[in-house]
């Protein structure tokens, strides 16, 4: 092959640098021409059954850039259609459709697909008006083929280059987008390499971190990190690495000042080409984020933990719904949250509470008003407390209440003493005026002589004041219990038992004390409960007519609690007695006369158990006490229970 050979003048018109694509194709259709003796030369580009000559040669009015015509009026049609390229001598003895021949009246062609990234582009064509003389040779057809596959080569390197220059532009008006951003946002932007050094940060970073940008620029991240929050950073480096990307991260930045920020960081991984290149991402300084969230936990911590109860209720939901409670309302109450929240709060009332509380306070709410009221609510076990409850609204920014806030707090203990207190001071006064209205006739009738036995009437009046003075002594020990504090405590009932035989095998020698204990846990009580063990056994031997007065005590458990059974065999308690200890009531007309009872029923009670007592059938008295039992592995704690309500 001469140097002057078509082929070679191909290449050459290709391979010049100094031509773009379009002055290549001329001039290649140029070569195309002069060698092959035909003078039209054109490319066409074939879409939507279209044909569009984009270049051209020739002088032919039809074949100019820019002309257009239906596939089905062109000769390309054929050469699209052929498994090759198309060579005709004469059109009008060939398969080219009679109406392309009137449309182009060319006389001979030759011409071939251009195929582009695979797919046809279009046809690469030379024709003459003229039939031709001679048949095209093999080596014309090659030249063709490869001058085809050089405009294709052509098209791809130019759709590339453009699609490159494109992509380039592109990728250079985001990052300076993204730098026009990242100088003026107020989070800090930045891009780290494959080796964990940063490689651009936004100025933000001097006002968040003190540090100017290029301080960080070319150093590894985790200089600037705690050790904890740098471990961290690695791994969702390497996280990045692989693919992945990471949102919200929080990591601990030391500040130029030496103070920790915390930044929460989204990152990204940079791809290019489907290989990972970088990292981008942004940091959003959190600290003041963090602290108040620490804060708010903090308030949270010391809500829960709070002593009383506090609960949150939402009026603007149908029946003012409750939506928090704390820790406190679960141990006062004994409901747990899942079983309040969604619920109003008056599932807690009873039959002995207040209605006029209930409705003092539903008045309040109505009117957006702070409230406080005192009444009896229901422990979920069912046992009636005081509760000391006040309500007050809260509003939101706009002026608008947003929801109530409520605080429980368990006052049983204060209103126990109280009544007691009250309950103290009218039996004293009652049998003290009754008892000196005695002594003032017995002394009248000793002065005036009117008394047949003046022996008698001094040991009635000895009587009635060791009585008076009795019923001082135990008044006086009621007192000093109600203002001892509550001591919950593990109590052996055997031992229990033991203890008091023994107290009272001096006083009541001939008394025969039968023990019998069945349970298998023990009593959660205070150490006073001695005492009232005490009394009842005291009593049934005291009030026993027998010489060898006898009493019974029986302990067994049942279910979570423990009951101990004291029964005696002496003429039966009085029912005024009975009922006074039964009902919790003392009033003016029926009170008890002595108040060892009372002592009992005060003990057991303020450990959360219940007290009756009555008179057997066939004589004789049965007293009932029950008390939480606590199991062996069982913390006092989580046994114990509140005192309920002795007095309404």
């Amino acid at each position: 092959m001469d140097a002057t050979s078509p082929r070679e003048r191909l290449y050459a018109v290709f391979a010049d640098a100094e031509l773009d694509v379009e002055e290549k194709i001329d001039r290649a259709l140029d070569v195309g021409a002069a060698h092959l003796g035909l003078p039209i030369g054109f490319v066409t580009r074939v879409e939507d059954d279209t044909q569009r000559i984009v270049h051209a040669i020739g002088g032919h009015d039809r074949v100019q850039p820019g002309e257009t015509c239906p596939l089905r009026e062109s000769y390309c049609r054929h050469t699209l259609e052929s498994d090759g390229l198309l060579a005709v001598q004469e059109a009008a003895v060939s398969p080219i459709d009679q109406r392309a021949i009137d449309a182009f009246g060319l006389g001979a062609y030759i011409g071939t697909k251009v195929v582009v990234d695979g797919e046809v582009y279009g046809t690469v064509c030379f024709a003459s008006r003229e039939r031709r003389d001679a048949a095209f040779s093999e080596s014309e057809e090659l030249f063709l083929e490869l001058l085809a596959t050089l405009v294709g080569n052509a098209l791809e390197r130019r759709a590339y280059e453009r699609d490159l220059r494109e992509r380039t532009e592109r990728l250079e008006r985001e990052k300076r987008r993204f730098e026009g951003i990242a100088e003026t946002s107020f989070d800090v932007l930045f891009r780290v390499g494959l080796d964990a050094r940063f490689t651009y940060v936004s100025a933000a970073v001097e006002r968040i971190l003190g540090y100017r940008p290029e301080a960080l620029t070319g150093e590894y991240f985790t200089e600037f990190m705690t050790e904890e929050s740098a471990e961290d950073a690695v791994a969702a480096h390497e996280r990045l690495l692989a693919g992945e990307s990471v949102e919200n991260l929080e990591l601990d930045f030391r500040a130029r000042d030496g103070d920790i920020v915390v930044i929460a960081v989204n990152a990204t991984p940079i791809a290019d080409g489907g290989t990972i290149t970088g990292i981008q991402g942004v940091g959003r300084d959190v600290t003041a984020r963090k602290e108040r969230q620490r804060e708010l936990r903090v308030k949270n911590r010391a809500m829960d933990e709070a002593d009383i109860g506090i609960s949150i209720a939402d009026p603007n939901e149908p029946d003012t719904p409750l939506v928090y409670v704390n820790d406190g309302f679960e141990r006062i109450t004994g409901y747990d949250t899942a079983e309040v929240l969604g619920r109003n709060c008056r599932f807690l009332q009873g039959e002995r509470t207040d209605d006029a509380s209930v409705e003092r306070l539903g008045n309040a709410i109505d009117a957006e008003e702070s409230a406080v009221v005192e009444l009896v609510n229901y422990r979920r076990d069912g046992t009636p407390f005081w509760n000391r409850l006040r309500v007050n609204p809260v509003y939101d920014e706009r002026g608008d209440l947003s929801h109530y806030l409520g605080f429980q707090d368990d006052v049983t203990e204060r209103k126990r003493t109280e009544r007691l207190i009250a309950l103290l001071n009218r039996v004293l006064r009652h049998n003290l005026r009754n008892d000196m209205t005695l002594f003032l006739a017995w002394g009248s009738g000793l002065r005036h002589g009117d008394v047949d036995d003046p022996r008698e009437i001094g040991e009635r009046i000895e009587r009635a004041a060791r009585e008076l003075s009795a019923l001082g002594e135990h008044a006086r020990e009621l007192e000093q219990y109600a203002r001892r504090d509550r001591d919950p405590q593990r109590i052996d009932p055997r031992a229990l038992c033991e203890a008091v035989r023994e107290t009272h095998r001096e006083r009541f020698p001939n008394g025969d004390i039968e023990v019998r204990v069945a349970a298998e846990r023990d009593i959660c009580a205070g150490a006073e409960l001695r005492e009232a063990l005490a009394e009842l056994v005291a009593n049934g031997l005291k009030h026993d007519p027998s010489d060898d007065p006898q009493v019974s005590v029986s302990v067994f458990d049942a279910g979570d609690w423990v009951e101990l059974v004291v029964s005696d065999e002496g003429p039966g308690i009085d029912s005024v007695e009975a009922e006074v200890v039964a009902t919790g009531e003392e009033t003016a007309l029926m009170h008890g006369s002595g108040l060892g009872l009372w002592l009992v029923n005060w003990i057991v009670t303020r450990y959360g158990g219940s007290f009756q007592i009555a008179a057997d059938d066939g004589g004789g008295t049965t007293a009932t006490v029950r008390l939480p039992a606590i199991g062996a592995g069982e913390a006092v704690a989580d046994a114990e229970r509140g005192p309920t309500v002795l007095f309404f």
